[in-house]
């Protein structure tokens, strides 16, 4: 993108909006999810009232009925049994071929969430993503290291959004045991209670620009046919993974899911941790440059 003359724009400009996509990232943050979260939270029903909401709807369940994302129902057993809480559920127990279905559909998504891993890490130190492309100077190694990084960065802020939608309700005085847990509270509730809302905004550019690093540092570079293929399986298979269904699996269940299961199972842990505050500040400092300021139109 640096030849191309795109608005006039100099050379730095393109740089910063094109090549390394803040531009894409402020777009998709701002109209893709900040702007549909806040017309919902202000118009539920009319929000739901369509036929795309009910389609959209389907799909999810029937991707939660495929299996694929169950190894999440194993962590929240486990999570639910150190913390001590019981899963609040409707659902009869499960007998006979409903428990067989469920935990063959838990044991199908563990096998699929380690093959999907093994596939990120093999690429990575193999130097056969588009991380290798995109940024040439990253060691492969480095680029493992970023990827776990960025992953549990976009867990920690999914996990403290809902330690501070759970510890909301509570006395002040209970919010935080800690130091760091006491000025995380302060700093999130004072005022007018405008922080909250900010940290919203503030935590999705952060986990919208995460997510595009990551899509980089996944995403294969590998052309099926060229004898290079990941573990050596068949084209077929190569062309498959090149669409990063693995990635999206990986990064849902290790980077979102389980951080937000462990901070609905222990919320108070989640605001005694130094980094919550660390990243609380840096998500309200994002706020106020004003990148995502049309969320709050």
């Amino acid at each position: 993108s640096g030849d191309a003359d795109v608005l006039g724009m100099p050379g730095w400009l393109k740089t910063i909006f094109l090549d390394v996509g803040l531009g894409m990232i402020i777009f998709t943050c701002q109209l893709g999810q900040l702007t549909t979260q806040v017309n919902a939270s202000h118009c539920m029903i009319d929000f739901i009232n369509n036929y795309f909401a009910l389609f959209t709807l389907y799909v999810a369940m029937t991707i939660e009925f495929s299996g694929v994302m169950h190894s999440s129902y194993l962590i929240q057993n486990i999570l639910s049994a150190l913390s001590g809480k019981p899963i609040q559920t409707n659902e009869e127990p499960k007998t006979g071929f409903t428990f067989a279905f469920f935990w063959g559909r838990v044991l199908m998504s563990l096998a699929i969430l380690g093959f999907s891993l093994a596939v990120i890490v093999a690429a990575l130190f193999q130097g056969k993503t588009m991380m290798v492309v995109k940024y040439p100077g990253v060691p492969n190694g480095a680029s493992v290291f970023l990827f776990f990084l960025l992953c549990s960065i976009v867990g920690m802020l999914e996990g403290m959004q809902i330690a501070f939608f759970a510890v909301a309700k509570l006395p002040a005085d209970e919010r935080g045991t800690s130091l760091f847990g006491r000025k995380t509270c302060d700093l999130l509730f004072k005022g007018n209670g405008q922080n909250l809302p900010g940290f919203m905004i503030g935590r999705q550019l952060t986990v919208v620009a995460s997510f595009f690093i990551v899509a980089s540092i996944t995403s294969m570079n590998i052309q099926p046919g060229s004898g290079d293929n990941i573990f050596g399986v068949s084209d077929g298979a190569q062309a498959f993974l090149n669409l990063g269904f693995h990635a999206a699996v990986v990064a849902t269940i290790i980077a979102s899911i389980t951080w937000q299961l462990a901070a609905s199972a222990f919320p108070i842990a989640f605001l005694n941790n130094p980094v919550t505050y660390i990243l609380l500040c840096f998500a309200l400092f994002l706020e106020w440059t004003g990148l995502c300021a049309g969320a709050w139109v």
